[in-house]
């Protein structure tokens, strides 16, 4: 018998040790607006229910994962490319320096336990906007960034969601192959799956082909079934329904998690599809579909 769950059979210790074995590294994007941060939350929490430790990067400009997660500070709790002192005492240069001289690996380690927020067992750590410009803007707020995020990708012990605005600018050639999938999160709605097929292109472009998508909100047969013909060449890993009891735990500042047992659920499901579609991944070179669109 299992000391953890109390589970019988053959098979079942090599299923808890290859749970906590593996490193699941989500990156998780979409059009603003479609839910993309409640389903981070959600899915960081998820994660967290398996056993693994998780952290969580708010790596969205508009920053509220804190706030989704419940958490009453989150006004109070600086972002990390506005750490001023502590970005030029590791990369030895001043934020908003450009062209001159700066660590681009810096030292990252101590950040999560130095920085993070931890909400029900999940450490959250806000990044802050990236600022933009030409080959990925060469300054040391951004190289302070993307080595935290390298460092957290690369690392064999922790489970990483990476929470990212509409687009995968924090991710680059050198740290994308150690994103296990990136889950994009899609409505009913034209626009959230145009832009779906925008992340897709620009994922495959930078070799990123472990993509699924996440129907969220979905009211309707006929919202199932739109998102099902129109997102045809992208699998979908699962659907989530509008539930109005997310929206009230949203509007009293409570968390998206155990606000419903049936979207938990799904949640969970969802990561363990996740988990298999990773694992055959892993046994298998990776090539690229072409779609049309």
């Amino acid at each position: 018998m299992c000391d953890k769950c109390g589970g019988h059979g053959h098979g079942h210790e090599h299923e808890h040790e290859h749970a906590e074995a593996h490193s699941m590294k989500l990156a998780v994007t979409g059009k603003g607006g479609v839910g993309k941060t409640t389903i981070s939350a959600l899915l960081a929490k998820a994660l967290s229910d398996t056993g693994r430790k998780v952290i969580a990067i708010d790596a969205d400009p508009n920053a509220n994962l804190l706030a989704c997660m419940g958490y009453r500070e989150a006004e109070a709790v600086r972002p990390l490319v506005e750490l001023n002192d502590l970005i030029e005492e590791r990369t030895g240069a001043a934020p908003g320096t450009i062209g001159g001289m700066f660590k681009l690996n810096p030292r990252v380690d101590d950040i999560p336990d130095k920085y993070a927020v931890n909400i029900d067992g999940v450490k959250v750590l806000v990044a802050g906007a990236v600022k933009r410009g030409g080959s990925g803007c060469y300054c040391p707020e951004n190289a302070f960034v993307r080595a935290l995020v390298s460092h957290l990708l690369l690392d064999q012990d922790t489970a990483l969601i990476l929470d990212m605005e509409a687009g995968i600018e924090h991710l680059s050639r050198g740290t994308v192959e150690a994103v296990d999938h990136l889950l994009i999160v899609v409505e009913p709605s034209r626009q959230s799956v145009d832009t779906a097929f925008r992340i897709r292109d620009l994922a495959e472009d930078l070799g990123l082909h472990h993509l699924s998508v996440i129907g969220n909100k979905a009211r309707t047969d006929a919202d199932r079934s739109f998102l099902l013909e129109a997102l045809a060449g992208i699998p979908i890993v699962g659907f989530l329904p509008y539930d109005e009891r997310l929206r009230e735990a949203e509007v009293a500042g409570k968390p998206p998690f155990g606000a419903s047992k049936s979207v938990d659920d799904l949640v969970a499901k969802i990561v363990r599809a996740v988990e298999r579609t990773t694992h055959s991944h892993s046994h298998e070179p990776s090539h690229s579909h072409s779609h049309t669109h």
